[in-house]
């Protein structure tokens, strides 16, 4: 298991004593993602938060050599999450294509660090063939070959 952290997000690893990002092989899981920069501030407009957060969580996957379209679980924490719902879901949709991954949104009152409205935290799998496909299997030709 090898756990990996971008250079630029390490006085996180440094500060807050976490894994940004576990390696187990298989599978990939990332600590909670926000809009929170390497420069310390935040965003104060939403959808621009939220597009730093996904680009943020994009930089972890490819520091594990993954996509996402490698990921195959994403919960969301949100602050006022009905009231930035569309912005997020702007955000999210510049980011995350089909397949889409399975998605849990939930509320939540505060987020670790202030001003941040999101926290997004996903596991990705790493296909241990090596193949890659983008397309989603029609759930008629489903077969214990191509299921997971």
């Amino acid at each position: 298991m090898k756990r990996l952290s971008p250079p630029r997000f390490e006085a996180l690893e440094r500060d807050w004593h976490l894994s940004p990002i576990v390696d187990a092989e298989d599978y990939v899981f990332l600590s909670g993602v926000t809009g929170y920069r390497p420069d310390g501030t935040v965003d104060p407009d939403p959808e621009r938060q939220f597009r730093d957060a996904f680009a943020f969580v994009e930089a972890n996957l490819a520091e594990a050599g993954l996509g996402w379209a490698d990921v195959v679980e994403m919960t969301t924490y949100h602050v006022d999450l009905r009231r930035h719902l569309q912005a997020f879901i702007r955000a999210k949709d510049a980011h995350v294509k089909a397949p889409y991954p399975a998605w849990t949104a939930i509320g939540v009152t505060e987020l670790i660090t202030e001003g941040t409205l999101a926290e997004i935290r996903v596991i990705a799998r790493r296909d241990p063939h090596g193949d890659v496909t983008d397309e989603a299997v029609p759930p008629e030709q489903l077969t214990a070959q191509n299921t997971v």
